[in-house]
């Protein structure tokens, strides 16, 4: 008879009330300071629950006591212990002090509890649910409203259903009727199809009832967990609903509310349709809705899909999704948050962040997790040499190639924005903000995503990007911080990108040494995390037969695993000046010699027109040369491994 005590926990705390009337007879004893146990001799059991007991006395209980309990109701009886967890009065006036007991022993206390409960009349349990139901945050006991049939029948059911389809299909009817509505559903995730499918439905035939999960009505309060009470105009304007094109519904009015596990994940939703004599469900309904998702959340409260192919990110394991922001330093835990403000906004996006660090892979999540991921993400390259086929990209003149048109209702994502031509910024700005490439011309429904290896800002400051575009792409902005600056997110990254490799391969799954791992957070990936990526590919790629890759050699092999090439590309040749170990300062030092020898040598020896050409003095020439000699040798002494390897 308990089970919906069980399922009700996670939720609330259901207690039940305790009348004198009962003969529920209740002995509490507490420890004292010197270790002995004493009777409150004055204690009285107000309610008790699955998890704990209230009780009130004069006595004062430090929170934190240990106490002894003891319980006998008819031939029951029942010790416990607990600790008291808190305290409070009534009124401030009040002598007595209202306490709170912990217990964990669930089995005695549920067992104790279906005795008494058996013995509650009718109206006693219907006033009992209706208390505990509107007792914590999901609505106001003083908001009040019928629901006698509704709750009454929910207390029946639930404390004795074994046919749980039955009881669902019973519910809804109560629900519709008690809310005086046409239609009713109850949707949960398939997370291996990406589909809400009905469990339970009135008015049409339930295995008809599935489809993607970010569809419809239902599927904008499950990807959103926000509940809606609208009305027809708005069903028509907003959501064009899925329901009503295919089985020719007409809908007035909906009002759906999100359903959750105890793991307070969202794991489907309540509909109810078409309010009848009326064009909108009422406040009222919206209150009794809480409590049918509470209810409904408690029947399912274990329900926890996971799959390997879910599209939805609370449901799959990240290693096995296409998109995946992979780490757990609080810059990525600020990413995955910002990814729940963004992804449905129509606003345009600008991301920012050095080459490689996943700005094309941020765009890809915002778009497939929003409400345009059902429509298509379209890239658009503006550091393209082809100055003719970005024109084309961006503006057409065929509609198809211009992918501001041919996206119809999806992403347009502009890569590397700070290269567009000067030339493009000013009609690319008209463009956007006109909604339509010229009069003639038919709108375009797109958000825009954009993305920057520089500062913007600054470009807008030098007079290098157009002051209107920037303004217009920076509405919402994220930064993309490198990987050397969360170096504690490499490991999680190497095994994801070893999983991913071994699989491409028809290997079986490889692991890297932990001393390996050392020597890879020990480099600063000026690649950022595309680099590692192609570091791990190479790795496996070299070692087919290893499970474990214990040797990995960066640059001074003949086949590097990482590419050598790109610090030449930043820094040049120079020893010492691309390592970010050393002090800016030596480094800085190094570079003004090359640049003071370029120009001795550039002069044909003459020291003293070099230093005159460079704008200091012979001597301050002579100093900068000793102090830079001076740090180099020490750090050829230092590494002489960089030495080698620069000759």
């Amino acid at each position: 008879m308990l089970a919906s005590f069980s399922e009700f926990k996670f939720y609330q705390s259901f207690r039940i009330p305790v009348d004198e009337a009962d003969n529920l007879r209740f002995l509490i004893e507490k420890e004292t300071e010197v270790g002995k146990n004493e009777y409150i001799e004055d204690g009285k059991l107000l309610d008790i629950s699955l998890t704990g007991l209230g009780f009130v006395t004069k006595d004062r209980i430090n929170v934190g006591t240990e106490v002894t309990i003891s319980l006998q109701f008819k031939k029951q009886h029942l010790d416990l212990t607990g600790r008291v967890v808190r305290a409070f009065y009534n009124h401030i006036e009040d002598e007595e002090l209202i306490y709170g007991v912990e217990i964990d022993d669930e089995p005695k206390i549920q067992k104790f509890l279906e005795n008494f409960i058996s013995s509650f009349s009718l109206d006693r349990l219907k006033e009992c649910l209706i208390d505990s139901a509107l007792r914590e945050r999901y609505t106001k006991a003083s908001d009040g409203f019928e629901m006698f049939s509704l709750l009454l029948s929910l207390f029946k059911d639930i404390t004795h259903f074994g046919d749980q389809e039955g009881f669902l299909e019973n519910m809804l009817e109560e629900v519709t009727r008690v809310m005086n509505a046409q239609r009713a559903s109850l949707f949960l995730i398939n997370a291996d199809k990406n589909e809400l499918e009905a469990v339970a439905a009135l008015g049409v035939e339930k295995d008809n009832l599935k489809f993607d999960y970010r569809l419809g009505i239902a599927g904008s309060v499950f990807t959103t967990g926000v509940a809606l009470n609208i009305d027809s105009e708005k069903v028509q304007e907003r959501y064009n609903d899925v329901f009503d094109r295919k089985f020719e519904f007409e809908t007035k009015s909906i009002i759906c509310h999100p359903i959750h596990n105890r793991e307070d994940k969202i794991i489907g939703v309540i509909e109810v349709i078409n309010k009848r004599n009326q064009d909108r469900f009422t406040v009222e309904d919206e209150k009794t809705m809480k409590v049918l998702a509470l209810v409904f959340s408690s029947v399912f409260h274990n329900y926890s899909p996971m799959s390997e192919v879910s599209q939805i990110r609370r449901f799959s394991r990240p290693f096995d999704r296409k998109y995946a922001l992979i780490g757990k330093t609080p810059h990525m835990g600020s990413l995955r948050n910002s990814i729940i403000k963004l992804k449905d906004l129509d606003t345009p996006l600008l991301i920012q962040g050095e080459k490689g660090v996943g700005k094309t892979l941020y765009a890809q999540v915002i778009h497939h997790e929003g409400n345009r991921g059902l429509k298509g993400f379209a890239a658009i390259d503006c550091n393209s040499k082809d100055r003719d086929k970005l024109a084309r990209e961006l503006w057409g003149p065929n509609e198809e190639e211009c992918k501001l048109t041919s996206c119809k209702g999806g992403v347009v994502y502009l890569r590397n924005i700070d290269q567009l031509p000067l030339a493009y910024q000013d009609k690319l700005h008209e463009v956007l903000t006109a909604g339509r490439l010229d009069e003639s011309r038919m709108t375009f429904d797109v958000r825009i995503i954009a993305s920057s290896t520089q500062d913007l800002g600054k470009l807008v400051d030098d007079g290098q990007f157009d002051r209107d575009l920037y303004e217009y792409l920076n509405k919402t902005f994220i930064y993309m911080e490198p990987l050397r600056r969360r170096i504690e997110d490499l490991e999680l990254l190497v095994d994801y990108f070893l999983k991913i490799e071994c699989r491409e391969q028809g290997l079986l799954l490889k692991n890297i040494a932990p001393k390996m791992i050392d020597k890879l957070k020990d480099y600063d990936w000026p690649g950022n995390i595309k680099e590692l990526r192609q570091m791990v590919s190479r790795a496996v790629l070299y070692n087919p037969k290893s499970h474990v890759i214990a040797e990995i050699d960066f640059q001074t092999s003949a086949s590097p695993l990482v590419d050598i090439g790109m610090k030449q590309r930043m820094f040049g040749d120079l020893p010492f000046v691309g390592d970010f170990h050393i002090p800016l300062k030596d480094r800085i030092a190094i570079v003004e010699r090359e640049m003071i020898l370029s120009e001795i040598k550039r002069n044909n020896g003459n020291k003293s027109k070099a230093a005159k050409e460079m704008g200091i003095s012979r001597e301050a020439l002579r100093k900068k040369l000793l102090i830079s000699r001076d740090v180099l040798d020490t750090l050829e002494e230092q590494f002489p491994e960089q030495q080698k390897k620069a000759a």
